[in-house]
């Protein structure tokens, strides 16, 4: 079975799940559920228009959900607010609207739905009767209406469908309702407009055009007693609209008027991609035949298919990173590259025929975009053209070799198997263009493409993470290249994020860069400084501890001592003291033994971590620790050079001074880190200052349009200022990338 077998059958069993069987699901047409079907089902169905509050409204939504409990590792020590209550109401009716052609005369609407009555009932009409008093059993004993309850155990369901024909006027008008055949009060409810012309729509809407609306209504008299007012409603509701000529696709009105960049981009890269009905209250699904659209229904669950996105073969063009770390020198490194460029620019070109003609917004837009990858070109061809600098070419050679150790190592032993078994890591082009394009905005402080936000756009899967991992190696090691000494220590990345969990699936792949950075430090001390390379997860306590604690402390459950002891006493039965599992350089699950208090267990300073698998041999086993700074404590004293922190964390600004030193406020130093103000005495003064983070990583960007992307915006200003430098003049801010999968 394919993959998109698999998909194909978890939606329908999620659609079953959720809103019941469907016209597929043959064998499921006559079920029998144990209990109401409102109860049983949670979507998809119509209650009767004129049912009384209580039996349209759900009385169910009001329930709350269960608060996560200290130690779930989301969130602190904080409760949440109760939701506002609200009465949550069930709809009477859906529909879909369309736009149809002048040739249209008439619509075939296809009616779905499953009626539910009590077992052993057949008809509404027998159930009111039971209800309503006295009335005899098939043996003529008599019972009593509250009797009826006994019955209520079981529901029949009754697969329905009728078919009816409307016309379609050629005025404005509303259309009587038309009862659905043999449904006791179903109305199918037309509603029809002209489309005006609009000028922006040259060309996209035919004259003639009209707008179509079909409603399903649930008209049918209630019940009347809240135990069976399921029987009056319309369970699996669904339309299934045709017409003999095709309908008219819809244009994307909100793209074409507006102001907003995203969306005419939008509008012009998706103008192949037609609506051709719009759901009220419910989804829609267009059936494409010969490129025509002829039918349209309605699904109560929406879905979409995201094509996936494939690199295409680039002859010409080294992207083997391997390859690229052995490049001699800079004009061979030219050689190899320039084609990257040259393709590019070709594929420009060509994307130049396919520029609209009108309307006219669509063809301004694809022309700045035309003008705008053409400056993208210019930019990677500078980042080429750059390696001509001896410290640049060393950088980009380097961040070569350790992407390519760390995909080794995630593709070899961390996914299980040997490290000869896999096949030489390789750049997608774009991975590798994002990578030369950004060469002049890090290297150059006042070059304008420092200035620039550089958005990494690509869906779930492409390789976002490797293209900004990419760019932040070469960031580091340009730094300790250019910055010999102790002076190339310090945060120098800094990846931001707005949800915690969404920190801790990146930790385990930053961290292996970060492990094969080291151990090219280890290597190439006289190149990359003695100070190591580290990694720092600058989160909440309820993922990391925020203190070492010692021995009396009076938090005897969240610092890093307490947690680390109390998992070695049980570690099934308490959480680990971080929040990963596995070795991030041989994928071996860590043990207790794997965190130990450092220098000792009373008054520990650092909470080292080390491999203890024995399955494989592993690099960072005994005395040669990860390089992974959990604790907040040790991490203001060491200043990782790569820091992954949520924006929540830097609240802490104003009341913790320490944090001065992610910012290059450090000013002394020893054995065991670097201290700023707030620890006048420690130490002995550097050689000269630290700098301030070099590269400023936004990941899921798309999360600070919101509620969360407010309250970080709060900190923006004060983030942008500390990390800023003058140089020669110029205010220096970090470089900043984006990355999202999501529009």
């Amino acid at each position: 079975m394919t993959s998109v077998e698999v998909r194909k059958h978890l939606v329908h069993a999620l659609g079953t799940d959720l809103v019941g069987p469907d016209c597929d699901c043959t064998d499921l047409h006559a079920e029998v559920l144990p209990q109401a079907p409102s109860r049983w089902y949670l979507t998809g169905f119509l209650v009767p228009i004129d049912a009384n509050e209580d039996e349209k409204s759900d009385e169910a939504a009001a329930e709350g959900v269960d608060e996560l409990g200290k130690g779930s590792g989301v969130d602190d020590e904080a409760t949440p607010e109760p939701a506002a209550a609200r009465k949550v109401y069930f709809p009477s009716s859906m529909g879909m609207s369309l736009l149809v052609p002048k040739e249209a005369k008439e619509l075939r609407v296809t009616v779905g739905w499953g009626d539910y009555l009590p077992d052993g009932i057949t008809e509404v009409t027998e159930l009111v009767a039971r209800l309503s008093g006295p009335t005899l059993t098939s043996e003529g004993v008599p019972i009593e209406g509250h009797e009826v309850t006994s019955l209520l155990k079981r529901w029949r369901r009754k697969e329905r469908s009728e078919k009816l024909t409307l016309k379609v006027p050629t005025t404005t008008k509303v259309e009587p309702p038309k009862p659905v055949p043999g449904s006791d009060g179903l109305e199918v409810v037309l509603s029809v407009r002209p489309v005006k012309d609009i000028p922006a729509f040259d060309g996209l809407v035919p004259r003639g055009t009209r707008s179509v609306s079909v409603f399903l209504v649930n008209r049918r008299k209630p019940v009347g007693d809240a135990s069976v007012r399921d029987a009056a409603f319309a369970f699996q509701a669904a339309l299934d609209v045709r017409c003999e000529v095709p309908f008219v696709p819809r244009p994307n009105l909100r793209g074409l008027e507006s102001n907003e960049w995203d969306e005419r981009v939008a509008d012009l890269q998706y103008r192949d991609v037609c609506e051709y009905a719009v759901g009220h209250g419910v989804s829609t699904r267009a059936e494409m035949e010969a490129g025509d659209c002829r039918t349209v229904y309605t699904r109560w669950i929406p879905s979409a298919e995201v094509e996936r996105v494939a690199p295409a073969a680039m002859q010409g063009v080294e992207l083997r990173m391997e390859e690229l770390a052995a490049l001699p020198d800079a004009a061979t490194a030219s050689a190899k590259l320039s084609g990257l460029v040259t393709q590019y620019r070709e594929w420009i070109d060509k994307q130049g025929a396919n520029v609209p003609a009108k309307p006219k917004p669509r063809k301004v837009t694809a022309q700045q975009l035309l003008h705008n990858a053409g400056h993208a070109a210019k930019r990677i061809e500078a980042g080429i053209k750059l390696l001509a600098d001896p410290l640049v070419f060393d950088a980009f050679v380097t961040a070569n070799k350790v992407m390519a150790v760390a995909a080794r190592r995630r593709l070899g032993p961390i996914a299980g198997k040997k490290l000869e078994d896999v096949a030489s890591p390789t750049w997608r082009p774009f991975q590798l263009a994002f990578l030369l394009m950004n060469l002049d905005g890090v290297v150059n402080p006042t070059h304008a493409d420092r200035e620039v936000v550089d958005l990494l756009f690509f869906p779930t899967g492409g390789g976002k993470t490797e293209a900004y991992l990419g760019l932040a190696a070469f960031t580091l090691v340009y730094r300790r290249l250019t910055h010999p000494g102790l002076t190339g220590a310090g945060l120098s990345v800094l990846m931001r994020y707005t949800l915690r969990l969404l920190t801790l699936d990146q930790l385990g792949r930053a961290a292996t860069l970060i492990c094969a950075l080291e151990r090219e430090r280890l290597q190439s001390a006289d190149r990359l400084g003695d100070w190591p390379f580290e990694i720092g997860l600058w989160v909440g306590r309820g993922a990391t501890p925020n203190d070492m604690g010692h021995k009396g402390h009076k938090d005897t459950t969240y610092t890093a001592r307490a947690r680390t002891i109390a998992y070695k006493n049980d570690p099934k039965g308490k959480p680990s003291p971080i929040p990963l599992e596995d070795c991030p350089w041989c994928g071996q699950k860590f043990t207790a033994n794997s965190f130990n208090l450092f220098p000792n267990p009373d008054n520990p300073t650092n909470l080292r971590i080390t491999c203890t698998g024995r399955d494989r041999p592993c690099d960072f086993q005994r005395n040669n620790p990860l390089p992974i700074l959990t604790v907040d404590e040790p991490i203001y004293r060491r200043l990782p050079c790569f820091l992954i922190a949520t924006v929540d964390k830097f609240a802490a600004m104003p009341w913790t001074g320490p944090v001065g030193g992610f910012f290059g406020k450090a000013t002394r130093h020893d054995k065991d880190g670097f201290y700023g103000p707030c620890d006048p005495n420690a130490g002995v003064p550097l050689p000269g200052p630290l700098p301030p983070p070099d590269l400023v990583i936004q990941d899921e960007l798309h999360l600070i349009s919101g509620p969360m992307g407010t309250m970080v915006g709060l900190y923006e200003t004060a983030l942008d200022e500390l990390c800023s430098r003058d140089v020669g003049g110029h205010k220096v801010r970090p470089k900043i990338i984006a990355s999202t999968a999501t529009v």
